[in-house]
């Protein structure tokens, strides 16, 4: 069968509208909803949770691609774009590239996408990618064929195949045209125009490397532009944990151009990851009302257990610390950490589970 670019309704893509209606609905309902929650958050708060989101998007973007960067450091270098106080952590220029790509397509989802920012998104991306040195800020040029393969070097399966490097120009030319022409119709879906940019971008792979990403980022800056604020959506998030279904969608759509369930695959994915992002907001407002509830309550060895738990955000400690957890963050001897843990319980900072060495302490609802 020819790939979506060989066939002579290429770029023509077609799809079902009303597969989408409601969860174009939902889209729109639950941005209203980040973003009313947000503005319980201090102005610096607020800005923690853009860094603490784009972080991981970041990460997990890269991941899917499987690069791993030090999240550490691009949290880093995100709160300081944000203004706020942070202390340099180590990293490279994977992970400030990354964050900076971040920042931008927070910033800056406004301007018109064309060559030159998607070659500097792209730059951004490879630039100090570890491993074989790949042509940054540019097209591809090599007559090679561009295929996505997996399995044995005597036997692969092509999983896609691009067109070839001589094609990309023109083609890159019809997809902003497109990006640009679908975003002043305001009849069109705004999830269907992130999901086709991205599967439109995917199918044209006009880089050497750095395709998905930057892929990823346009689909963002899309769901932006449909809000008319930075869109926070996080789906690198919920691909990352999905990576196998995300593959087999694009690859079931690289092979015919009616979409229709390519673009209800992709808008699961947008709704998934706004949840996930509104739970972590309302994790970190809760968070506050929880910590102002116990001011003055604490002694020092419980703050620092207690901030150590939040730290681990919305899903908290893996299967609940225990008392020898709050040893080991405290340096609190068996009796001490004993007394301190059931004081906590009965402030109902912490709920007890289990019984003997099977003793776990959870936060309360409303912190987990």
């Amino acid at each position: 069968m020819a790939w979506n670019w060989e066939q002579h309704d290429w770029p023509n893509f077609r799809y079902d509208p009303s597969a989408l209606v409601l969860t174009t609905r939902e889209f729109f309902r639950r941005a209203g909803e980040l973003r009313g929650v947000a503005e319980h958050l201090e102005p610096s708060e607020r800005a923690g949770v853009h860094a603490e989101l784009l972080s991981d998007e970041a990460t997990q973007s890269a991941a899917i691609e499987g690069e791993v960067l030090e999240r550490a450091s691009v949290r880093s270098s995100l709160r300081r774009h944000f203004g706020l106080d942070e202390p340099t952590a180590r990293g490279g220029a994977a992970e400030r590239g990354m964050a900076e790509l971040m920042a931008t397509l927070h910033d800056e989802w406004e301007p018109e996408l064309t060559d030159a920012r998607l070659c500097g998104w792209q730059r951004l991306i490879v630039g100090g990618q570890r491993g074989a040195p790949v042509a940054a800020g540019r097209y591809r040029e090599d007559g090679d064929p561009m295929q996505v393969v997996s399995g044995p070097v005597y036997s692969p399966r092509v999983h896609f195949e691009a067109p070839p490097a001589v094609r990309v120009p023109a083609e890159m030319q019809a997809f902003l045209a497109f990006f640009e022409q679908t975003r002043r119709d305001p009849s069109f879906d705004p999830i269907a125009r992130a999901g086709i940019a991205h599967l439109y971008f995917e199918s044209i792979h006009p880089f050497e490397d750095g395709n998905g990403r930057v892929g990823r980022a346009i689909s963002e800056c899309a769901l932006s532009q449909a809000l008319a604020h930075p869109s926070l959506t996080g789906i690198s998030s919920v691909i990352a944990h999905e990576r196998g279904d995300y593959y087999d969608a694009l690859e079931r759509a690289n092979r015919d151009n009616e979409i229709t369930e390519w673009l209800r695959y992709f808008g699961d994915v947008v709704l998934a990851g706004q949840a996930r992002s509104l739970r972590f907001v309302r994790f970190l407002v809760e968070k506050t009302r929880f910590l102002d509830r116990l001011r003055g309550a604490l002694n020092p060895r419980q703050e620092k257990a207690l901030l150590r738990m939040l730290r681990e955000g919305p899903d908290g400690f893996e299967g609940g610390p225990s008392a020898g957890n709050y040893m080991t963050i405290t340096g609190a001897p068996p009796a001490t950490a004993r007394r301190d843990l059931g004081a906590l319980v009965e402030l109902g900072a912490l709920r007890r589970t289990g019984e003997k060495r099977g003793t776990r302490y959870w936060l309360t609802p409303g912190t987990t």
